[in-house]
């Protein structure tokens, strides 16, 4: 199965594309994506490849995937998991959800954090409150694909209007040096107002002269003008 999903992978793949995403994803030396290696394929491809195999795969044959060079191979191991995660039963959940944890080594860009860690992390995590403790482990981690995904799996809580661990990560990363949590904690912020502006306000009127430009801009987005302004003006 493993040759057959890779054939169909390169059919889809471009060069030109792949040129495009080197560039895209930072892969020059000392950045956030240094060294990583694309085909061209693009994410809807990934998904149909993804959805034809999904039922059938083994997670040995995974393991090719997500330890490849290719980004998009990776990107299509974490995929299938989430549809997998999402068809499967209590058993294979837990299955899934260690198995990410375990691997998260591979999860290492940000497409690859967004895509999957609230789906699979955020999903169980929030099913079962006391796996809540690995979120702080990973937030206060070295390792800059550690603290996303604790970020990003805070997600799934707000769907269901639990905005603590989301408030609690977005105040402890105030003076986070990398601009890609800058990005995140914003983003997650921003879906709190989306669901209860006052919570976010309240946030925002606390921490908002400490916030990086870029966290704040992200978490005022949905304002209005002269609102964003306002807070911006501030700082």
């Amino acid at each position: 199965m493993e040759d057959d999903i890779q054939k169909e992978l390169k059919g889809y793949s471009s060069r030109q594309k792949a040129k495009i995403l080197q560039r895209f994803f930072k892969t020059g030396k000392g950045d956030y994506g240094e060294g990583d290696l694309f085909l061209g394929i693009s994410v809807p491809d990934i998904r149909k490849v993804c959805k034809k195999y999904f039922k059938n795969i083994s997670f040995r044959e995974l393991d090719t995937f997500l330890k490849s060079e290719f980004h998009e191979y990776r990107l299509f191991g974490l995929l299938t998991l989430t549809y997998m995660y999402e068809k499967g039963d209590e058993e294979l959940r837990k299955e899934i959800f260690e198995y990410y944890l375990n691997n998260r080594r591979y999860v290492n860009n940000w497409d690859l954090v967004d895509t999957t860690a609230p789906k699979i992390v955020g999903e169980y995590i929030k099913n079962h409150s006391k796996g809540r403790n690995i979120l702080d482990e990973l937030v206060v981690s070295d390792n800059l694909w550690d603290q996303r995904i604790a970020v990003l799996s805070t997600f799934a809580f707000l769907k269901d209007g639990d905005f603590d661990a989301t408030l609690k990560f977005a105040k402890m990363l105030l003076n986070h040096e990398h601009d890609l949590m800058h990005k995140a904690v914003g983003w997650m912020l921003r879906e709190v107002g989306k669901r209860d502006e006052k919570v976010l306000k309240e946030f925002l009127n606390k921490y908002y002269k400490r916030m990086p430009r870029t966290m704040l801009r992200y978490s005022i987005e949905r304002f209005d003008k002269d609102e964003r302004l306002r807070y911006l003006e501030r700082l």
